[in-house]
């Protein structure tokens, strides 16, 4: 892709499609660990609070890979509720 020309909105624009491709690969990633379909809502909230206990309060932390999972194992260890 061409950012050459890009504006500011067009930006924006792109952020915004990352960030929802981002929300359903999440949701992928949780739906493929076992969490219930129908609990898929109730687990990103719950990841995303989770974050914090298990990787720290720094801005600055990495979240590759390694981190992801440590979450999500932390979730299937804490809140055996939402899986499967």
């Amino acid at each position: 892709m061409n950012y050459e020309n890009y504006e500011a909105d067009d930006y924006q624009e792109e952020i915004k499609d990352l960030s929802v491709q981002l929300a359903d690969m999440l949701n992928v990633a949780l739906y493929f660990a076992g969490v219930k379909k129908t609990k898929l809502e109730e687990a990103i909230d719950a990841y995303l609070d989770s974050m914090d206990e298990t990787l720290g309060n720094d801005e600055n932390a990495q979240m590759g890979f390694d981190e992801i999972v440590k979450v999500i194992k932390y979730l299937k260890n804490t809140r055996k509720d939402l899986f499967v």
